[in-house]
């Protein structure tokens, strides 16, 4: 069957749910997983389970990243048995959740292992007469249990609702994922306006996956996105917090971020980020090339902390700020005004974004802390003095990050680099050294008195 307009993948995937169409199951001897690829953890889940009469099979993600032969970052494990049941069975176990309950199984070498119930999704929105306002359809509890074709539709997008059966090896699709995996697609079971009204994230991670994969995204589903953009003002911030830093640490946020700006949701989710754009359509700098930066960083093997990771997004607004300021009043702004601007800037962020006010003054010291690196005829024992504050290394980071994507001030991160080694490679040195300076200057201070 073709698709013919932007509602028939929703078509097609009603068709499958509701008539009963027998799965696509694939033979061990038709698929590439191996069992030497899996998690020996998550296989000893499976076989506990399995051996006490319960279905147990790897889903999600973890089955697409295997088709794809790539190693998955973690490994879920589906299953018929209750939250208390998989407890019961597990001594190295607690249940975990509110909204959506699951069990987390530790293992010795630091491994968890995520089991959930099989569950069936809200039933559908009755349809809304033309005129008629939409009605609220987001989730708020999800805890119905149900079926495992019941489990893989009430999922996000079809590459994500594979089933890997530990019973008979198989992999068993009930959703056309495995198609969307040879077409190298990201669509939205069932409804896309439905399924993005219901969770708003999802659009977020259809952008994610997408990047990530290197996957386009089916055009019903970004027309669906573009429809909804909106409705992420609606979604949860701590979720939406924790997808956008694992969108930035999933090694592809150039990609993903692009995404994001051609389906509108910069705009709306990221405005701060969005300033990348307005910075380079201005001619002051090709400030895009952060995320793709951030990236290179990620490939490195980098430790990105959160205070780094909302620094760079809110980089490029400041640096727009401080420029139209500063050509407006014809004179440098004084640290104090640049403090200032960084607060304001970050307090935008924060208000969307609620963090801790610890959280908060981080962002703040390393984004002031940046500006401070930029200026201008520092002498060494001040350098080594300055390399000893709480936020120097991740003002450091921010600056590497800028110098990366525009390629300027590149002697300047090189003085810096060096100053850090020094202080590293002889701290008694530099302390006897910064103490002297010190100290001539209270001399100089009593003689002038």
């Amino acid at each position: 069957m073709t698709e013919k307009g932007p509602g028939a993948s929703y078509t097609i995937g009603r068709m499958r749910e509701r008539s009963g169409v027998a799965p696509l199951i694939l033979p061990r001897q038709d698929h590439p997983i191996s069992r030497k690829n899996i998690s020996r953890n998550a296989l000893k889940v499976m076989y506990r389970l399995h051996s006490a009469g319960y279905k147990a099979h790897l889903v999600g993600g973890s089955v697409r990243d295997l088709m794809l032969g790539r190693r998955p970052k973690d490994y879920d494990v589906g299953t018929d048995a209750r939250p208390n049941e998989v407890r019961r069975l597990f001594g190295n176990s607690r249940v975990i959740g509110r909204r959506f309950r699951l069990v987390h199984v530790y293992f010795h070498d630091g491994e968890v292992v995520e089991v959930s119930t099989f569950r069936r999704g809200a039933e559908p929105a009755a349809a809304v007469e033309e005129g008629e306002p939409e009605r609220d359809v987001l989730i708020t509890s999800d805890n119905l249990w149900g079926s495992p074709r019941e489990d893989a539709f009430r999922r996000d997008f079809t590459i994500n609702a594979l089933f890997y059966d530990v019973a008979d090896f198989s992999v068993v699709d009930y959703t056309g994922g495995i198609p969307d995996l040879q077409s190298r697609l990201v669509r939205a079971i069932g409804d896309p306006d439905v399924r993005f009204r219901e969770d708003p994230v999802r659009m977020l991670r259809a952008c994610e996956f997408a990047g990530r994969l290197g996957f386009g995204i089916e055009a019903a589903t970004q027309e669906a996105i573009h429809r909804h953009r909106r409705d992420l003002e609606r979604a949860s911030p701590a979720r939406l917090t924790e997808e956008i830093a694992q969108l930035l640490r999933c090694g592809h946020a150039g990609a993903a971020m692009q995404w994001m700006l051609e389906l509108g949701m910069m705009e709306v989710l990221l405005p701060e980020a969005y300033a990348m754009v307005s910075a380079a359509e201005r001619g002051l700098g090709d400030f895009g090339q952060i995320p793709p930066s951030i990236d290179a960083l990620v490939g490195e093997e980098r430790q990105l902390s959160d205070t780094v990771l909302v620094g760079a997004l809110l980089l490029p607004q400041v640096l727009l700020r401080r420029y139209d300021v500063e050509a407006l009043d014809q004179r440098p702004l004084t640290r104090a005004a640049v403090e200032a601007l960084v607060r304001e800037t970050a307090s935008g962020f924060f208000q969307r974004f609620p963090a801790s006010n610890a959280k908060a003054l981080q962002v703040v010291q390393a984004l002031t802390g940046f500006w401070r690196l930029c200026e201008p005829r520092w002498k060494l024992p001040d350098r080594l003095r300055y390399t000893r504050r709480p936020h120097f290394e991740d003002s450091l980071l921010l600056l590497e990050l800028l110098v990366r994507a525009t390629g300027e001030g590149e002697e300047t991160l090189e003085q810096w680099r060096a100053a850090a080694l020094r202080r590293g490679a002889a701290p008694a040195d530099e302390e006897e050294e910064t103490a002297a300076a010190r100290a001539g200057r209270r001399r100089r201070r009593r003689r002038r008195r």
